[in-house]
């Protein structure tokens, strides 16, 4: 899952599309608009953060809005926890040598 999710991030406007879309649900034309780019390229972009798992899509009326699923992105926040846990610990480790190597002299 995390090659899928780093995959569909790894694009500018679909990385674009996901932060825009953290701040609340928007419309095609909407997640379209600040790229420059048609509908059909939009659908597109959005269609892979869809197969990712990140976003879901409704039509209201004609209209298609998008949200963000937020608990897609738990399995990276748990992966960077985990980055983050190692090298915390390795920075100690190494504060704690350094200061041995300081007390010696």
């Amino acid at each position: 899952m995390l090659t899928t999710t780093f995959g569909a991030l790894a694009d500018p406007t679909r990385l674009a599309i996901v932060t825009r879309l953290s701040r609340g649900e928007s419309t095609m034309g909407q997640l379209a608009a600040p790229h420059d780019l048609t509908l059909p390229a939009m659908t597109k972009h959005v269609g892979v953060l869809v197969d990712a798992g990140m976003v879901t899509r409704r039509k209201v009326g004609r209209t298609v809005v998008c949200t963000l699923r937020p608990e897609a992105l738990s399995e990276v926040q748990a992966w960077l926890g985990d980055l983050t846990a190692y090298w915390n610990s390795t920075i100690d480790r190494l504060e704690d040598l350094l200061q041995a190597s300081d007390d010696e002299h």
